[in-house]
Order: structure tokens, then sequence, then C-alpha cells
């Protein structure tokens, strides 16, 4: 699949992927940032898309700065929507609570995968179909074994 690409950075590596077959290309920052424990920020990847209609592209963490760092996603996966033609910013959190995180231009801040996508159409309904889960929701199915008192 070809999605057009535009590098609104001329000192900046396009979006790629570390190796074949991964899923997430790397998005970099196109400013030095630092972020405090507990402070998130809009950071611009000097990138523009044009998807095809039908396709979205998803903006991940990056595991290794997530695990090592605590360096986010807030609203992870971001969302691009086929029809958005501007700079696609990662809003990013420092969830260490004591470390504050030094970026650097250049540096890989976040995946991001792209994905076919499809438009629903809704129907307004008077009752939803029956379902074997129903209405349970968070929580409902458990999910861990409870520590001994």
């Amino acid at each position: 699949m070809t999605v057009q690409l535009k590098m609104l950075d001329d000192g900046l590596e396009p979006p790629s992927y570390a190796h074949p077959g991964d899923a997430g290309a790397d998005l970099r920052t196109r400013i030095d940032f630092v972020l405090e424990p507990g402070e998130r920020r809009l950071v611009p990847t000097g990138v523009a898309l044009a998807l095809p209609f039908g396709y979205a592209a998803f903006i991940h963490p990056r595991s290794g700065l997530a695990t090592k760092h605590g360096l986010t996603v807030v609203n992870a996966p971001g969302t691009v929507d086929a029809g958005y033609r501007g700079e696609i910013s990662v809003t990013l959190l420092n969830t260490d609570t004591t470390t504050p995180i030094t970026l650097k231009r250049g540096d890989r801040i976040a995946q991001m995968v792209i994905q076919r996508v499809e438009t629903a159409s809704f129907e307004l309904v008077d009752e939803l179909s029956e379902s074997v889960r129903g209405t349970g929701g968070f929580g409902s199915t458990g999910g861990f074994a409870a520590l001994p008192a």
C-alpha cells in the first residue's frame, strides 16, 4: 500500500519501520523538550499524510520508552483520520513520579500503525439483540486472583 507523505521539516527522517514485518513506523519529535514528572505535552512530528479513504493511522507509545522511562501517549492510540492533512502531533505524558525525560529533535517518540477501518451505518432500534455477555461491563469477567488477606 502506498501512502502520500509530506515532510514539513526537511531535517527529520520520515517515518520508518525498524525491522521487516513491524506493524508500527517510528515517528520522531521535531523539537527538543523536557517532560517533567506527570507533565504532558503536544509534540509535533513534522509529518503530514494523505491516507486513502477506508484507512486510519493509529499512534501508539513505543514500548521501550514506556517500560524504561514511563513515557506514554495520553490518548493511546491517537487516531489520524483519512481526511486529515495537517501535521501529526503526539500528546506525550511522563508517568514517572520522580524523573524528567529529555528528548532531542529526531528522537523516536511514538509509532504509527496504519489500518483499514470500516464506516458504520447506524440503525436506531428500540431494543438490542441478545448476547451471552449482555450488559456485563467493567470487571464483569473477573480477570485476576484475589490476594490472601
